[in-house]
């Protein structure tokens, strides 16, 4: 099996509080898209839509910071106490990706 094959498998569960935040985030990311989605159907002005491109990618980076926070006191810790210190550098390697 693949490295990249086992991380899919891998789960967190999540406090009913950062599930819902995490969630209410992605709904209004949904929403964005599809009203960039909308803008584009009815032909709107360019700049008008990339604004509204920049907006949603700034969501998702929003949702990103908050995933990677509560990844990083939660998951994180939790290898490294249980001396699984290569969490680390899965750590290094997702803030890598993130990143480019």
């Amino acid at each position: 099996m693949e490295k990249n094959d086992a991380l899919c498998t891998k789960k967190t569960h999540r406090q009913p509080g950062e599930y819902k935040a995490l969630i209410n985030r992605l709904n209004r990311v949904e929403g964005q898209v599809r009203g960039i989605k909308n803008m584009v159907e009815e032909e709107r002005y360019c700049v008008d839509i990339l604004v509204q491109v920049s907006a949603v990618q700034s969501a998702l980076n929003a949702f990103n910071k908050e995933l990677l926070a509560n990844h990083i006191k939660t998951c994180v810790v939790e290898d490294i106490r249980d001396g699984r210190e290569e969490a680390v550098d899965e750590l290094c390697a997702t803030i890598q990706k993130l990143m480019k």
